[in-house]
């Protein structure tokens, strides 16, 4: 891209897990120096593997932690000893973003929390993430994505079928992700807000928040005084012209006609269906969920005759929202996937491996994904930059302040 959008700022992040780190990667990705302070003994997510992902189909390479972590540096301390806890604030004093997922308490224990930090470096942009934000009786409580997002945000309940017995699991940091990018934005924000003001800015995002934002159409339901829930199957409105149909391989297409008399017509002509333009039953969208159960039949039974393939093909002949429905494995040959380099490759010390770029982009292109750094890699390049020597560096490792 040339000159990355955050060329030139340094971001400390003092983060684990993925919440936080992945909003640090966005900004690396534009061109931030992001110093990632892990502690001695390392984040403990480089130590989880789930979902069969870790160092298979990596090259040996954890891809979990490739994607929170690409682009930035690594220095480990000892935030315990009086001397690692010295050495972050010489960092801190070279910041212009400090980014973080430890809880209140912590943070106040480290002399790390906003009010201290802000009165001596009121430039900073101070970002913090948290499971159910920064202030209430539970602001101090542990919280993942599976518990503030997923639980106690409503998605799990809104999107288990009444059939089951037990909630539906979430997929793996839905809310992480989700929540970084919302992070990343309200930096970015914060530094637009500091190069016109000059002052600096406290940014909060939440699980909990993201989760609300992220089911917005059922919480309005709620504050109108009703009850959202989710449609299964075809639907549930009144529009049939909205759902998935099953096809004749049992694949499944999704139509998304919200204007349905707009395409009602022209859709009937395209399946070889002219007789029910015109049917009383179906002629507009009033009439069509009047008799929506007749609608929905003839509609199924149409999907039916045809294959998957032969249903993106005949689709294709007309100009209304519809998709098919994937499998996650072939997103990574979808020619929009692939045409827009929604997966991007990294090369670099001799790997190579795949990861998604992100939805951001800038000049229509994704950004040149750099790899993750090792545990506490570029810690002795970091103290060298600081101004420390050879022999502070070795004291340091031998008391064991980084290793």
């Amino acid at each position: 891209m040339g000159e990355g959008a955050f060329d030139g700022l340094r971001v400390v992040e003092l983060a684990q897990w993925v919440f936080v780190p992945v909003a640090g990667a966005l900004l690396a990705d534009w061109g931030a120096d992001v110093i990632r302070v892990e502690r001695p003994e390392g984040d403990p997510y480089r130590a989880l593997a789930t979902q069969g992902i870790g160092t298979d189909g990596g090259g040996g390479v954890n891809l979990s932690i490739a994607m929170a972590n690409r682009g930035k540096r690594s220095v480990a301390l000892d935030l315990r000893d009086e001397r690692g806890r010295a050495l972050l604030d010489e960092l801190l004093a070279t910041a212009d973003v400090f980014l973080t997922n430890f809880r209140p308490g912590a943070l106040r224990r480290l002399g790390l929390d906003a009010e201290t930090l802000m009165a001596r470096f009121p430039r900073l942009v101070y970002a913090r993430g948290h499971g159910f934000g920064a202030r209430g009786p539970d602001a101090d409580h542990p919280g993942y994505d599976s518990s503030a997002f997923w639980a106690r945000g409503g998605l799990a309940h809104v999107l288990t079928p009444p059939v089951l017995e037990h909630p539906i699991n979430q997929r793996g940091a839905l809310g992480d992700r989700n929540g970084g990018m919302a992070l990343a934005f309200g930096i970015a924000s914060a530094l637009l807000r500091r190069e016109r003001t000059g002052a600096g800015s406290v940014v909060d995002v939440s699980l909990l928040a993201t989760a609300m934002w992220t089911l917005t159409s059922d919480v309005l339901a709620a504050l109108a005084g009703g009850t959202p829930r989710a449609f299964y199957g075809h639907g549930g409105g009144p529009n049939p012209l909205v759902g998935a149909y099953r096809t004749k391989d049992g694949r499944h297409i999704q139509l998304v006609f919200l204007e349905a008399d707009r395409y009602w017509a022209d859709f009937c002509r395209l399946i070889g269906r002219d007789e029910l333009v015109e049917d009383p039953r179906f002629v507009d969208l009033r009439a069509r969920g009047a008799n929506r159960e007749a609608c929905v039949a003839e509609l199924s039974a149409e999907f039916a005759k045809r294959t998957f393939d032969e249903w993106k093909d005949l689709l294709t002949g007309i100009d209304a929202p519809w998709a098919p429905i994937q499998a996650v494995e072939e997103l990574l040959t979808d020619r929009q996937v692939v045409a827009n380099d929604y997966i991007g490759q990294v090369e670099e010390d001799g790997l190579s491996y795949r990861l998604p770029t992100g939805p951001v982009q800038f000049d229509e292109r994704a950004p040149a994904l750099r790899r993750a750094p090792e545990h506490g890699e570029h810690t002795e390049t970091v103290l060298l930059e600081l101004g420390h020597d050879w022999e502070d560096i070795g004291a340091l490792k031998d008391a064991g302040v980084i290793p």
